[in-house]
C-alpha cells in the first residue's frame, strides 16, 4: 500500500514537471500571418510564446501561393505587416540588385515568391528567442482538448501528427490563429457560419445575389435570403513561363474530363463577363498577377464561369475534422490540376489555345516537397465568432453625407478592401453569373477590439475568426488586415497575461498606444504617415472625431469652422489656442492639455 502510495505520489509530481516544461505566457494555436504576428507582438512585451502549427510550413496562405497582397490603401494598415513587406523588399534588393527586375516586381514588397514569405516570416520570428514553434501539432475542435474553469482557458490539448501522442500546454491566455476558429469552438465561443439576409443588418451584398464582378446585381435572380452556404475555396497556384523552372500540367489520377468540357465552349465563343479586355490563353482559366522571378500568382479567373475555384464541395469544411478536410483538400488539389491539364491537352480546344496554356507549368522551385503545388487550401471564411461587436458591410461602406464609415474610438487597426466574396455555387444552366460571386467598394475603416473576442470566454482573443457578418467578414479576412488584428491581439493578450485581467476589462487605450508606439495606424489619413513627428497624437485625437475626413490637413490655419467643431467635442472654449495658429499645432496644445 505504501509502495503504491509512493509510486501514485511521484507520478504526480513527474506529470507536474511536465505540464510545468509545457507552461506559456501565451499559446498561440495556427502559424498563419496572424498568428505569427500576434506571437512577435507579445514577444516584444517580454511573453514567452508558444505556437502550434498544424503542418511542416509557418506562414499560411502568403508562403502558399498569395503573393499578390490585397489592400486597396497601402498606408491604411502599417504596424508588424509593413515591417513585414519592408522585410520582403529589403530580400529582393539584398539578392538581386537595387536595380534588379526582381525589386521592380516585388511592388515596394507587397508582391512576392511563396518560399520568400516563409523564409521572411521565419527570420522575424527568429528575432525572438521566447517564441517556440513547434509544427506538426494538430489541433481538434473538440470539447475534450480544451479544459476551461469559471470562463477561463487552463490549457488546450493537441495531437503531435509525427508520433501520434497527445500533448498539454497551459497558457494565461489564448489566440486563435486559425482560418476555420477550431479553438474558438471547441472553448464554446458562439459562433456563425454562413450568409445573413439583407434584412438582418440591411448590408449591400448580403444573402443570396447575382451580380455582374464590376456591374449591377441581377434583381430578377436575387433572393438575398441568408443560408448556410460559404464562399469557395481553391489553391493559389504558382506557375512560370521560364523554360528552366517549368514543369508540364500532367494528367492527375482523378482526372474527369466532364468536369472540364464547358469551357470548351466558352473559348470557342469567347464567352465571359465583360470585365475588361477579352482573356486569353491560361488567363481564360486563372486570373494571373505577376510576382518575382518571372512566376505568377494564379487565382480564380473572375471574368470565367469555370475556374480553379470549387464551389459548393467546400461547405463542410469550416465545422469539419480534418479527416474530411485533407480529403477535401486532396480533390480540390486533383480538381485544379485536372482544369490545368485540359486546358493544356483537350483535342477539343483550339491548338492555338492550348498552345498558349502549354507556355506556362509549375514553378519547380516553389513547394519542392509537394510536388511544387501549394500545401495549404484557400480558406476564404471558417467559423466567424458572434463578438461583442460583429462587423458588417455598413462598417465599411462612407455614412451618409460623411467621407468615412462609421468611427470607432476603440479602433485596433485601419483597412481597406472591397467587400469581396467568391462563388458559393458552382456553374448553372442559363444563369450568365456564378451565384455569390461579388465585389462592392469601400473607403478606409476602422476595426474595433471588440471583433476579437466574445463575453464568454475570458482568455480567448480570436484574430482571425473574427466577429462579422458574412459580407463583413469579406473585407476583413485579406491576410494585411489578419497581420495588423494579430499584433493587436498580442499586444491585448500580453496585457492580459501581465495585469491578469480579462480580455473584456483590458482598458483598450493602453492596447491603442502600444500599437501606436509598435507604428500601427489605427485610423487612416491620406497625408499622414507613421513617419511624421505628431504621428500618434494624430491618431487618438483623430479617432475622437477631430479630424473626420480622409485629409488631415495638419499644417493648414485653424479656421472658424475647426475651431467651433473642436469646441464641440472638446467642451472648451479654444480661442486661446488658435491665434491663427496651425490646425496642427492647435490639435497639440489641445492634446497635452486634456
Amino acid at each position: 500500500m505504501m509502495r503504491r502510495l509512493w509510486l501514485l505520489s511521484l507520478l504526480h509530481v513527474i506529470t507536474m514537471a511536465a505540464l510545468a516544461q509545457n507552461k506559456y505566457d501565451i499559446v498561440v494555436v495556427g502559424a498563419n500571418p496572424g498568428g505569427i504576428t500576434a506571437a512577435i507582438a507579445a514577444a516584444r512585451m517580454g511573453e514567452k510564446v508558444l505556437v502550434l502549427e498544424r503542418t511542416h510550413h509557418i506562414g499560411g496562405l502568403p508562403a502558399n501561393g498569395l503573393g499578390a497582397t490585397d489592400i486597396d490603401t497601402r498606408g491604411a494598415t502599417t504596424g508588424l505587416f509593413l515591417e513585414f513587406v519592408q522585410h520582403i523588399k529589403s530580400h529582393y534588393i539584398k539578392t538581386y540588385g537595387e536595380n534588379s527586375q526582381q525589386v521592380k516586381d516585388c511592388r515596394e514588397g507587397y508582391h512576392f515568391e511563396p518560399s520568400v514569405a516563409e523564409q521572411v516570416f521565419l527570420q522575424m520570428i527568429a528575432a525572438y528567442p521566447d517564441i517556440t514553434v513547434l509544427k506538426r501539432r494538430q489541433f481538434d475542435a473538440l470539447d475534450k482538448n480544451v479544459k476551461i474553469r469559471k470562463g477561463l482557458v487552463s490549457s488546450i490539448q493537441v495531437t503531435n501528427r509525427d508520433n501520434g501522442k497527445i500533448e498539454h500546454y497551459t497558457a494565461a491566455v489564448f489566440i486563435d490563429g486559425t482560418y476555420e476558429g477550431d479553438l474558438a469552438a471547441a472553448a464554446g465561443i458562439p459562433f456563425r457560419v454562413g450568409r445573413e439576409s439583407r434584412k438582418a443588418y440591411g448590408e449591400t451584398g448580403a444573402g443570396k445575389i447575382y451580380k455582374y464582378w464590376e456591374g449591377p446585381e441581377i434583381a430578377a435572380l436575387s433572393t438575398r435570403e441568408g443560408d448556410t452556404a460559404i464562399q469557395a475555396y481553391n489553391y493559389r497556384v504558382n506557375l512560370t513561363k521560364v523554360a528552366s523552372k517549368r514543369i508540364p500540367f500532367e494528367r492527375p489520377a482523378n482526372y474527369n474530363r466532364e468536369e472540364y468540357i464547358s469551357l470548351i465552349t466558352d473559348v470557342l465563343e469567347n464567352r465571359q463577363q465583360a470585365i475588361g479586355p477579352m482573356k486569353h490563353g491560361i488567363d481564360v482559366v486563372v486570373n494571373s498577377v505577376l510576382i518575382p522571378n518571372g512566376k505568377v500568382d494564379a487565382n480564380n479567373q473572375h471574368a470565367a464561369l469555370i475556374s480553379t475555384d470549387l464551389p459548393e464541395e467546400n461547405y463542410r469544411w469550416p465545422k469539419a475534422g480534418w479527416a474530411w478536410r485533407d480529403k477535401f483538400a486532396e480533390r480540390l488539389r486533383s480538381y485544379i490540376l485536372g482544369l490545368l491539364y485540359f486546358a493544356a491537352n483537350d483535342p477539343a480546344l483550339p491548338a492555338a489555345f492550348r498552345a498558349e496554356v502549354n507556355e506556362w507549368g509549375l514553378a519547380s522551385d516553389e513547394y519542392q516537397d509537394n510536388q511544387h503545388f501549394p500545401r495549404q487550401v484557400y480558406v476564404r471564411e471558417g467559423r466567424r465568432i458572434i463578438g461583442k461587436h460583429i462587423f458588417t458591410a455598413n462598417d465599411a461602406l462612407a455614412v451618409a453625407g460623411k467621407e468615412r464609415p462609421p468611427l470607432y474610438r476603440s479602433s485596433i487597426t485601419a483597412g481597406h478592401y472591397s467587400l469581396d466574396s467568391h462563388a458559393t455555387l458552382k456553374r448553372e444552366a442559363g444563369k450568365p453569373v456564378l451565384e455569390g460571386f461579388l465585389s462592392y467598394k469601400t473607403q478606409p475603416y476602422t476595426v474595433p477590439i471588440e471583433v476579437m473576442f466574445s463575453e464568454k470566454i475570458k482568455n480567448v482573443l480570436c484574430p482571425v475568426p473574427v466577429s462579422g457578418t458574412h459580407i463583413g467578414f469579406s473585407t476583413l479576412r485579406m491576410e494585411p488586415c489578419w497581420m495588423a488584428l494579430g499584433q493587436a491581439a498580442g499586444v491585448t493578450a500580453a496585457l492580459m497575461q501581465q495585469n491578469r485581467m480579462a480580455v473584456q476589462d483590458i482598458p483598450v487605450l493602453q492596447v491603442q498606444q502600444i500599437l501606436l508606439e509598435q507604428q500601427a495606424t489605427l485610423i487612416y489619413f491620406s497625408d499622414l504617415t507613421v513617419k511624421d513627428p505628431d504621428f500618434k497624437m494624430v491618431q487618438l485625437m483623430g479617432l475622437q472625431g477631430y479630424l473626420p475626413d480622409y485629409k488631415a490637413r495638419l499644417d493648414d490655419p485653424a479656421d472658424a469652422e475647426t475651431i467651433r467643431l473642436w469646441e464641440g467635442l472638446s467642451g472648451k472654449k479654444l480661442q486661446q489656442y488658435s491665434n491663427g495658429g496651425s490646425r496642427r499645432s492647435l490639435l497639440k496644445q489641445m492634446y497635452h492639455n486634456e
